[in-house]
């Protein structure tokens, strides 16, 4: 799977063991499906899984990895790999202008295959094919990218695996039918469903996923988008917030959306580092039902390290704090208030 800031890979475990708290099957409702690690997770253990995010790359992969199942695609989906990893490079085109001349996050022979391989990809049929071969592409450019995990900026010198070349690989999909993929705004989905679990892991800070994963984005619409800045981010990255992103509107976002979910269990996955502190969440979810928390310590991203040096390389300030919590809040409205 892509790297990803907020990938839930190292808590998978308490994340299931909080949802199977709750019902050992039956739905859950992935309400911020983004890199799709947890819905993947939660299917794997046998949940059908309905996973939403408003962002077109996080679709593909709730296609590929929550949605699609293996048994029926595994074939066309592997001769189509291989069919795409024979694809020569273009000579030039726009994605390869933006992303490895103005903006160096590829070398521009794999920018350029890049873009040979999504033109390619536009052409398959079948609609979730075609998702699981964009996920296939995104796994395939993360593995020769040069960044630091996002695309905030790229690196000074190419990053040793930018040399490697482009290969797509068949994704790991899990078998089995009934699970879906959605792309939708969180309270439009939430609204739209019932379950009896939500899983929720929303934005908690003023970093947008959008603007931390823009050339994901990019390469799942094939916009050929306005750009703006050194890091050739989507226009629309400064000109809408969202208000997960607020701290004076994150609070009203999570009310409304705890409002809309018709579901007996609420699984919360926050940072001890957001904008809402363990004091009001514990308080806001008390009253619906009985709520419990579960305190998970981890390694903080590497930004934590690095962004204490100058472009220069000198040192301009300490290193921060290392670790993070994740507080997961388990609500289970069946208790009363």
């Amino acid at each position: 799977m892509v790297k990803y800031l907020g990938s839930k890979r190292r808590l998978l475990s308490a994340i299931l063991s909080a949802v199977q708290s709750c019902a050992a099957s039956g739905e859950v409702l992935d309400v911020f499906s983004g890199s799709a690690r947890v819905g993947h997770h939660l299917k794997s253990a046998g949940y059908t899984v309905h996973a939403n995010d408003h962002l077109r790359f996080a679709y593909a992969l709730s296609r590929t990895y929550v949605e699609a199942d293996r048994d029926h695609l595994v074939g066309p989906v592997t001769e189509a790999v291989g069919r795409l990893n024979s694809i020569s490079p273009y000579d030039s085109h726009w994605f390869a202008l933006r992303y490895a001349d103005e903006g160096r996050y590829f070398k521009p022979e794999n920018a350029l295959r890049i873009a040979a391989v999504r033109d390619a990809i536009e052409n398959e049929h079948d609609p979730l094919v075609r998702d699981v071969l964009l996920t296939s592409l995104m796994e395939a450019a993360d593995r020769v990218d040069s960044t630091t995990g996002v695309q905030m900026a790229f690196l000074k010198q190419y990053a040793p695996r930018a040399s490697n070349d482009l290969e797509l690989r068949v994704p790991a999909m899990v078998a089995g039918v009934g699970s879906t993929a959605s792309c939708a705004d969180a309270v439009a989905f939430a609204g739209s469903r019932s379950g009896r679990i939500a899983y929720l892991d929303p934005p908690y800070n003023q970093h947008s996923y959008l603007g931390n994963y823009h050339i994901w984005e990019t390469l799942c619409r094939w916009d050929d988008p306005e750009v703006y800045g050194v890091a050739r981010k989507r226009t629309e990255v400064r000109e809408h917030s969202s208000d997960w992103n607020s701290k004076a509107r994150i609070a009203a976002a999570l009310d409304k959306l705890l409002s809309a979910l018709d579901t007996d269990y609420v699984v919360l996955s926050f940072n001890n580092e957001g904008y809402l502190d363990e004091e009001y969440l514990r308080s806001r979810l008390e009253q619906e039902g009985h709520v419990r928390v579960l305190t998970i310590p981890y390694k903080r991203y590497v930004g934590a390290k690095i962004g204490i040096y100058n472009p220069g390389g000198e040192r301009v300030g300490a290193v921060g704090a290392l670790e993070n919590q994740e507080l997961i809040y388990v609500l289970d409205r069946t208790k009363g208030q």
